[in-house]
This record gives C-alpha cells, sequence and structure tokens, in this order.
C-alpha cells in the first residue's frame, strides 16, 4: 500500500508554497480546519458554504469543491478520527497591494491527529478568562476565517496557566465577541443567543449549527448580560459544544440547552474522542 500523504499542495504531495504567495506575505486567503469523525466529515457543508461565501467576499475564484473533497479524502485516507485543514490563498502574485488578475490561487489540504478532548471540560465546562487583546471592528472582514489570526494570537499569548482552558474577547466598543478559538453563547429563561458578528470575529459552523437548531437570536452582548446567564457555553467545529463553569466572579453549572446541544453534537457523529 503506497504511503498516505499527509499534505498536499495543488492535489501534490508538497509541504513548500511559494515565498512570494499572498497568503504568506499579506494573509490574503482563507481557510476551514473540519473534524473527521468515524471516516466522515458531518459538517462539510456548513465549511463549504463559509468558505465560498469568503471566497466571494474577499473576491477570490470560488473554491473547487470536488478538488477539496478528492484532497481531504486523500490525506484522511485510513484515519477515523482526525483533523483537516484547507487553506486557500489568493496565490503567487506581483509585488504590492494590488490584486493580479492573473494570479490562480494556492490549495493546500493538511493533516493532523485529532486531539483527545477531555472528559471533565465536556462533563464539568471550562475555566474561562478575559483576555486585554480586543478585536478591532472591521464590517468588510467579520465572519469570515481569513488568514490573519492576530488578534487571536496575541490573545492566547495572554496566558499559560494550565487551569485556565480559554479566554473570552471583546470588540473595541466592550461588546463580548467570542472566545480565542470557538464561538459564545448564552441562555436566559431558556432563551438562547450568540453575540453578533455583523463587526468583528469569525462565524463558526458549529455556531452555524447550534443556530439551525436552536433558533437563537443575535445580539450585542455586554459582561453584564454575560454574567446574568443562567447558562454559558463555547462551540468548536473541533472541539465540540463545551460548557463554561466560571468566568471571573460567575459561576455555572451546565444547563438543559447544553446537554440538548452536545447530544445533538453526539447524533452527528461526533463521537470516540471525548
Amino acid at each position: 500500500m503506497s504511503e498516505v500523504p499527509t499534505v498536499l499542495v495543488d492535489g501534490e504531495p508538497s509541504s513548500a508554497v511559494s515565498a512570494l504567495d499572498r497568503g504568506f506575505c499579506y494573509g490574503d486567503g482563507l481557510f476551514e480546519t473540519i473534524r473527521i469523525a468515524e471516516g466522515l466529515a458531518p459538517l462539510w457543508h456548513r465549511h463549504m458554504h463559509r468558505l465560498t461565501e469568503g471566497c466571494t467576499r474577499l473576491a477570490m475564484a470560488p473554491p473547487d469543491i470536488d478538488a477539496l473533497a478528492a484532497d481531504v479524502g486523500r490525506v484522511a485516507a485510513h484515519r477515523d478520527a482526525a483533523v483537516v485543514r484547507i487553506t486557500l490563498s489568493r496565490g503567487p502574485g506581483r509585488r504590492g497591494y494590488a490584486i493580479d488578475p492573473s494570479s490562480t490561487g494556492t490549495r493546500v489540504v493538511a493533516v493532523a491527529d485529532m486531539p483527545a478532548i477531555l472528559r471533565r471540560l465536556v462533563d464539568d465546562g471550562l475555566l474561562v478568562r478575559e483576555c486585554r487583546t480586543r478585536y478591532a471592528i472591521q464590517p468588510a472582514l467579520a465572519g469570515i476565517k481569513h488568514l490573519n489570526r492576530l488578534e487571536q494570537v496575541l490573545a492566547r499569548s495572554e496566558w499559560d496557566d494550565p487551569a485556565v482552558d480559554e479566554g473570552l474577547m471583546r470588540d473595541m466598543e466592550g461588546r463580548m465577541v467570542s472566545a480565542t478559538a470557538a464561538n459564545l453563547f448564552v441562555v436566559h429563561a431558556g432563551r438562547v443567543s450568540t453575540p453578533a458578528l455583523d463587526r468583528c470575529g469569525v462565524a463558526g459552523v458549529a455556531r452555524a449549527e447550534v443556530l439551525a437548531v436552536t433558533g437563537a437570536s443575535t445580539v450585542d452582548l455586554t459582561p453584564a448580560e454575560l454574567a446574568g446567564a443562567d447558562e454559558v457555553f463555547l462551540t468548536s467545529s473541533v472541539r465540540g459544544i463545551l460548557p463554561v463553569r466560571a468566568f471571573g466572579e460567575s459561576a455555572w453549572q451546565p444547563g438543559p440547552v447544553v446537554r440538548q446541544m452536545q447530544a445533538h453534537w453526539r447524533a452527528l457523529g461526533f463521537v470516540g474522542r471525548e
């Protein structure tokens, strides 16, 4: 049996891209991080919808979904549980910010082992801190998963305490937005809501799934409203549905909405690594 590649660049086994690639030079591109469970990608359609929307927003050529599916199938072959990252950039181009219409784009698909998700975090919840780093407000980029993640990188660098599981980020006007690598949901008297992401932040595919299932509303969420919630949880396409047990002076227990969403997550096929 031939060796299965772990990285494909434009469909060929490789780990190198051009030093002139605009994804490297300017963060000019998009990515998706896709969890493979039992050899399948249960949220594939949501990932492709977001990727296609992102290409439209950045005026990039639409993704070749068939080519991406074939690449994912190759790198994830013989793996029941894995994480696949798809990266699309505008490709190599001439010097300067102006878009070169002759650029053909670069497609990178890479696979990694699925990390173990601690059972205690799923059952009991996360200890979460507030980050000093805030999101800049930029509606033109809000929601899409573009390659520039420096805000999250800086926010995540603020702590190395293993007892802290995540950090929550606000925008420049003080509204709660998300965790560094997950979306945020709150429950008030059975009503589910999540921060609106029309100014900044990443609209996650797990967030989209929860919105579809619960009919949650999108709101401008203040720190006080977060503190007054009955349930708080995070959503991630890799880590799933994770309750928050403590944030600052506030503490919560996983409630019925969290447990309902965790059951739905398992029903999608995300089992075996928790």
